[in-house]
């Protein structure tokens, strides 16, 4: 029995002794993986003759990998014009595969960023571009937000002349506000509370704005650490007007409708607003339509934010057609904040995660567990009221609700796994936000581990292939207020802008959360609006005496044609207008489809305004047509959309007139591009040749539908093409029956 007995416990001893060597092999493997970093291996041109690439950076990894196999490794292969691979390894590995024979170089795989931003550079605005500096300086864009803080070094004016002599704004930017050569002017309005009676920014989104669209190029932002790179606005020689409207995240018409009345005065060339109604207002009464109008006719771009209300349709606020509506999209750099899970899973979430957590990893605990008060279907939201902190202290928290963070955050989370919201937005703490299905994996992966554990990473940036996309945020047309006028017009970079911010206004409304920044990023409609505004400020140093209308129509011909992710009808034209703006193109339209005053009268006329009213707006002895009335589609707008009866034969014709702003002598042809069996496009003439610059050409496109399903075929969409070999002047034409 004795003998018996030995033999017994030296089994559990040798099974013990296993269990550990397993058990340190896997921590080993674990911090192994940890301690990997994606480095590129540059092999040189590929050789001639029969060679597999692949099969080659296979058998090198294998030569050197220790605890791990090329195919885990191996992260990218070079095949096609050069040799090398990228692969994850550790430090030893990289030192021995330095010494292989045929390896010309092996370095870190950096993340490249150009930056704010990256923005412009996507866009193709980049900081070697043409400009025209002199002229450049000349311009003035007026910026109407809660204020700018102007000693934010990306509006200090180190080799800057004197304001334009155009200029006759005035620096009334309260107690310890100073004006400069760069930041001309500044004014306040605040009807609601006069205690603040300072331009000063101390809410961070006007500055961010204003930087966007005008800043001076600053090196080496970033915010802690995260989108690292040089700021910069789209004019960074152009002067910046400030006119401070809006307190607390809100702003009265009043004030609004006062500061367009003393921008227009003081000789600002582009007016770009980051603000809106929740819904979209007729144009009588809507103070963005009524401003932008009187702006428009004194030669004065108004650029506005299509809104944040998307992705529902009929939610575009920005409707007037001589103001551009702008909706917003993506840029190649994405932030992602990985999540990783006990069993080594790693997920790549959504947020802007400043923080590195003190340890590798941390209980994880479900909403639904950690109540005694709620229903478990309550409590899985992390709804107010309902977590225990005793239940969830020290613990990383799984919310399926997006607002979860605040409650999580005050029962003493360390951190939160909520479900996604599109654009990745700064916490008071670590969290990252996963799509249904990979929140789904972590939901799996609780349940079936019976001590589950997590951890968040900081954030970092990375290339994003798909871009651009519109955010779900943005609104969605159709144009509530003017069905024929297509709205949003173009999308601009609106996700991840860094820019600058105020240094006293905290990074969130959390309370607990005290970091301050000098740049910080956001994400809205708010943030692509001020990209667009500075593009309209570049063509116009190329172009000081092009009409709002040109400058508006350059923007949405020369956009880049985009298609919808998905096959929901909100996802195309009625999502993104004409496409993404084309900056460098927009310089050179070719042939602008242009509209002044009188053809905006005209439209309110057909839209049923009446003489007497029109009178007033115009300010001029224009009158509606008493006999014939005509149709809003009739305005001579680049893009063409015509609301439909559903199920019902329809033919629409649109009668459109061209400038030539290209060469004297020149001929376009048409090309109707249109993939959508429910409408046929025709345009009459289809061939137009010009004599001389600025010479005029007219034409009619119609529309012939047999009818459109409101439900199943809603949205039927096409595009006409102008082209004379050298300029594609591009038009989206909508038909929709919602």
């Amino acid at each position: 029995m004795a003998k018996l007995y030995f033999l017994h416990n030296h089994s559990a001893c040798l099974i013990a002794a296993v269990f550990l060597i397993l058990n340190m092999g896997m921590r080993a493997i674990i911090a192994d993986d940890e301690d990997r970093k994606v480095y590129i291996v540059y092999l040189g041109s590929l050789p001639q003759g029969e060679f597999s690439p692949l099969s080659e950076h296979h058998n090198i990894l294998a030569d050197v990998l220790e605890g791990s196999s090329p195919k885990d490794s191996l992260v990218r292969s070079y095949k096609r014009s050069f040799n090398g691979f990228a692969a994850k390894l550790t430090e030893k590995e990289r030192e021995k595969l330095s010494n292989k024979d045929g390896v010309v170089s092996i370095f870190p795989s950096k993340l490249l960023h150009l930056k704010t931003t990256r923005s412009w550079d996507f866009m193709g605005l980049s900081e070697t571009i043409e400009r025209k500096p002199t002229v450049e300086s000349d311009v003035i864009i007026g910026v109407l937000d809660t204020g700018i803080w102007p000693e934010s070094e990306s509006f200090g004016d180190e080799g800057f002349d004197p304001p334009p002599k155009k200029w006759k704004g005035v620096c009334s930017g309260g107690k310890n506000f100073t004006c400069n050569k760069k930041v001309i002017g500044a004014r306040v309005y605040n009807s609601d509370n006069d205690s603040d009676d300072s331009a000063r920014d101390i809410e961070g989104h006007g500055s961010h704005t204003a930087s966007t669209a005008a800043g001076n190029k600053i090196k080496g932002v970033s915010f802690y650490g995260i989108a690292e790179g040089n700021a910069r606005g789209g004019v960074p020689s152009a002067r910046i007007a400030v006119y401070k409207v809006c307190f607390q995240s809100t702003c009265s018409d009043s004030d609004v409708l006062a500061a367009f009345d003393d921008a227009i005065s003081d000789g600002v060339d582009i007016i770009s607003v980051s603000l809106g109604a929740l819904s979209a207002e007729n144009l009588n009464e809507n103070s963005l339509a009524i401003g932008s109008f009187h702006a428009m006719a004194k030669g004065i771009l108004t650029l506005n934010s299509a809104g944040n209300e998307g992705p529902q349709i009929y939610s575009v606020e920005s409707v007037a057609p001589w103001m551009v509506s702008v909706a917003a999209s993506t840029t190649d750099r994405e932030i992602t904040t990985k999540v990783v899970l006990g069993d080594g899973t790693t997920l790549a979430g959504s947020s802007i995660n400043t923080f590195v957590l003190n340890g590798t990893e941390f209980p994880l605990v479900y909403g639904k567990d950690t109540t005694r008060t709620c229903d478990e279907l309550i409590a899985r939201w992390c709804i107010e009221k309902c977590l225990e902190r005793s239940l969830v202290e020290g613990k990383i928290i799984l919310c399926r609700s997006i607002t979860g963070d605040r409650v999580a955050h005050e029962a003493g989370a360390v951190g939160s796994i909520l479900q996604e919201f599109d654009a990745p937005t700064i916490f008071p703490f670590p969290i990252s936000t996963l799509n249904d299905e990979e929140f789904s994996r972590v939901e799996s992966y609780y349940i079936s581990t019976k001590n589950p554990q997590s951890n968040i990473l900081k954030s970092e940036s990375i290339k994003d292939a798909s871009a651009p996309v519109v955010a779900t945020f943005s609104s969605r047309g159709p144009n509530s207020i003017i069905p024929e006028i297509l709205k949003p017009d173009v999308t601009a970079p609106g996700v991840n802008i860094l820019a600058a911010y105020s240094p006293i206004s905290p990074v969130t409304t959390e309370a607990k959360d005290k970091r301050l920044v000098k740049y910080s990023i956001l994400s809205g409609t708010s943030m692509s609006c001020p990209h667009v505004a500075g593009i309209a400020a570049y063509i116009k140093t190329f172009h000081p005496d092009w009409s709002p209308s040109a400058i508006q129509s350059a923007l949405i011909t020369t956009a880049w044609p985009m298609n919808g992710t998905t096959s929901a009808y909100n996802d195309g034209e009625l999502a993104f207008g004409a496409g993404h703006v084309d900056p460098v193109k927009a310089v050179n339209p070719g042939l602008v489809y242009e509209a002044f005053k009188a053809d905006y009268i005209t439209m309110m006329c057909n839209m049923g305004y009446d003489t007497k009213t029109v009178r007033l707006v115009s300010g001029d002895n224009s009158s509606c047509p008493q006999d014939t009335k005509g149709s809003p589609k009739d305005l001579n707008y680049p893009s063409m959309a015509v609301k439909v009866e559903a199920k019902k034969s329809f033919k629409v014709g649109f009668p459109r007139t061209v400038t030539n702003f290209g060469s004297a002598n020149a001929t376009y042809k048409a090309k109707v591009i249109n993939t959508n069996s429910h409408i046929k496009v025709e345009v009459n003439p289809d061939i137009i040749s010009f004599k001389e610059e600025k010479e005029k050409k007219s034409f009619v496109v119609i529309v012939v539908g047999k009818g459109l399903d409101s439900v199943e075929a809603p949205v039927a969409a096409a595009s006409l093409v102008w082209s004379d070999g050298t300029h594609s002047v591009r038009s989206p034409i909508v038909a929709y029956a919602i």
